[in-house]
């Protein structure tokens, strides 16, 4: 039997419940804060090695409590220079991330659930089906990994984190929010607000509520710009259809200045056409926004075809003239099934798996 069973993750804990468990240990609340500043830094695997924590209350930490990680970490790298990240977890399902190094930036793409219940038809982990939502620790862990990774081959730091890797971020609501204060909180893992972003396939009550409670960017994937097209595509707009999808992002509560994404990805045949693009030109008016085309990649529905690099710039074009700034997302890893809509934790077996020293679970 796994004796971390009965202790606390305390990777699950955000620093306010982190001051709660430790209050019911009978401590102040400040080793709460204490205990955080040393569990995000590089190399922190013992609480042996918090020293300003008396001997004693170490002693108890170590009874009641653990701190995960990843123990085993495979390693997929891209030739144009995008790395996949491939965990298992402790009941042997498998994730992945990916990190998209750039002149300036060096992104990561999280994943917030084993597989996905949401069905695009253009998106492979969909095949999946859905599994489980991943824990606050697992999301954290995955930030953990890659920045240990990233300083152990002299690589530059994280500078972004991107949630579009496995899953639906906003139905694992509770976990998302947690990770996301982990990741912003400066004793934690210190990321700024604007270099985080989630993105939806719009489920719009969570939608709400995260601008509620975050200041994190918003990306919406939209790939159409009517409910029929939409609907073909992804299921999720029979739920919330084109015009509550539009109008949540109409109001949706946001710093003044910053822009929804959304994201597009053309399919050959299917949301391509000139009209396609007018009719979306129409459809984000109210928004402030920006828009993000990608050419599909390969996925699970063999009939799904990319349009050529000439259909993709004369989509972008429209736009343009239409006064939307409009960008053109170049896949990244395509060649080890780490680009968009490719992640579904496949080629464990077969693939170099890298041991890290001290990443075992205590």
């Amino acid at each position: 039997m796994n004796e971390n069973l009965a202790k606390t993750d305390l990777k699950n804990l955000t620093q306010e419940k982190l001051v709660q468990f430790v209050e019911s240990l009978g401590q102040p609340a400040f080793r709460g804060r204490q205990i955080l500043a040393w569990i995000y830094r590089p190399g922190i695997t013992e609480f042996e090695q918090m020293t300003d924590l008396a001997k004693e209350f170490r002693a108890i930490l170590a009874k009641t409590a653990f701190m995960s990680r990843f123990d085993e970490v495979m390693v997929e790298r891209s030739r144009d220079g995008a790395v996949k990240f491939a965990f298992r977890l402790v009941d042997g399902q498998i994730i992945e991330s990916v990190m998209i190094p750039e002149e300036d930036r060096n992104t990561l793409c999280v994943s917030s659930q084993v597989g996905c219940a949401m069905g695009c038809r253009f998106c492979m982990t969909g095949t999946m089906g859905f599994r489980r939502n991943l824990s606050t620790a697992e999301i954290i862990n995955q930030v953990c990994a890659v920045r240990d990774w990233a300083l152990a081959h002299g690589q530059p730091p994280l500078t972004n984190i991107v949630f579009m890797g496995m899953g639906e971020p906003l139905a694992n609501f509770d976990n998302l929010l947690d990770a996301i204060s982990i990741l912003t909180e400066q004793r934690g893992l210190d990321f700024s607000n604007r270099r985080i972003t989630v993105s939806t396939c719009g489920l719009v009550p969570q939608m709400r509520e995260l601008g509620d409670r975050t200041d994190v960017n918003l990306a919406v994937s939209l790939h159409a710009a009517n409910d029929a097209v939409r609907t073909s595509m992804m299921p999720i707009n029979k739920r919330y259809p084109i015009a509550e999808l539009i109008e949540t992002c109409r109001t949706y509560r946001q710093k003044r200045r910053k822009r929804i994404m959304f994201e597009y990805t053309l399919l050959d045949g299917v949301n391509d056409a000139d009209a396609d693009a007018i009719q979306l030109a129409e459809l984000l008016r109210p928004v402030p926004c920006k828009i993000n085309l990608l050419a599909v990649n390969p996925a699970g529905d063999a009939s799904v075809r990319s349009p050529s690099n000439e259909r993709v710039l004369a989509f972008q074009k429209i736009l343009r003239d239409q006064g939307y700034t409009v960008f053109i997302r170049t896949s990244r890893g395509e060649d080890i099934s780490a680009a968009c809509g490719q992640l579904a934790g496949q080629g464990w077996v077969d693939a170099k798996v890298e041991k890290k020293e001290n990443a075992v679970n205590p």
